[in-house]
Formats: C-alpha cells, sequence, structure tokens
C-alpha cells in the first residue's frame, strides 16, 4: 500500500507535495558533518597550543636576556621592558588554560546538541484557518 496515497486529498488542500524522507540518510549526513568538525577543532586545538608552548618557551628566553642586560646596565628602561614582556608570557599562559576550557566547552557542546526547536505555529480557530486556505488557493489560481 502507497502511504502518500492517504495523504492526497490533504495534499491538495494545503497545496503542498508528500515527500517521504529517509532519516537514516539524514542521520549519516549529519554524523559525517559532526565528525569533520570535530577533527577540525582538534587540528586548531593542537596547533594553537603548539604555537602558544612556543611563544611562552621564546618569551621566557627573552626575559631571561633582558634581565641580564638590565643588570649590567642598570637602565631603567630595560627593567621596564622586562616587566612588560614577563606580563606578555603570563598572559600567553593564561591563554594556554583558556583554550583548554574552550575545547572543554566545544566538546560538551557538541554532544549536549540543539538546546531550542522552533515549529511553525498557526494560532486561531479552525475557521480563520479555512479562509486562509482558500485565499491562498485563490491567490494561486489566479497567478
Amino acid at each position: 500500500m502507497n502511504m502518500t496515497k492517504n495523504y492526497d486529498s490533504l495534499d491538495s488542500v494545503f497545496n503542498v507535495e508528500t515527500e517521504i524522507v529517509s532519516v537514516e540518510k539524514e542521520s549519516k549526513s549529519l554524523a559525517k558533518k559532526i565528525e569533520h568538525s570535530k577533527n577540525d577543532i582538534e587540528k586548531d586545538y593542537e596547533y594553537t597550543r603548539g604555537n602558544l608552548y612556543s611563544i611562552i618557551e621564546k618569551g621566557q628566553e627573552a626575559i631571561n636576556g633582558i634581565l641580564e642586560l638590565a643588570q649590567e646596565s642598570e637602565m631603567p628602561r630595560a627593567y621596564e621592558v622586562a616587566g612588560q614582556l614577563i606580563k606578555n608570557v603570563a598572559d600567553a599562559t593564561d591563554k594556554l588554560l583558556d583554550l583548554q576550557k574552550k575545547l572543554k566547552d566545544v566538546k560538551e557542546e557538541s554532544v549536549k546538541g540543539p538546546t531550542s526547536v522552533t515549529n511553525a505555529l498557526f494560532v486561531g480557530s479552525t475557521s480563520d484557518l479555512s479562509k486562509f486556505l482558500k485565499s491562498q488557493n485563490g491567490d494561486i489560481e489566479k497567478k
């Protein structure tokens, strides 16, 4: 028995076409998109993490050098630059921790799924709906 025949009269009233959608196909394509997105997130995380480690290591080397220079020259500007470098390295380490938190949030969000679903809703009486559908059918027939 063809399931679409049961809805033919409704299709003509609502001026729509019946379409049977395979849920299995949609879920597979959605799973592929999610998996691809997870791979991109992991790659971006590893890349960013590596860059932050490199920045922190180079910053520590620069701090050691500028502190040595500041001690030898005893110039206030050298100490000021050393202080700025220390602050920048500390900020980079904070960013490294923030990166961990952001990755955790993204993973939890992707597992949780959508939080809201929006549906079309008609508010009114059946006579209002009937009048609306008749006017829609009349507009379509005129075109």
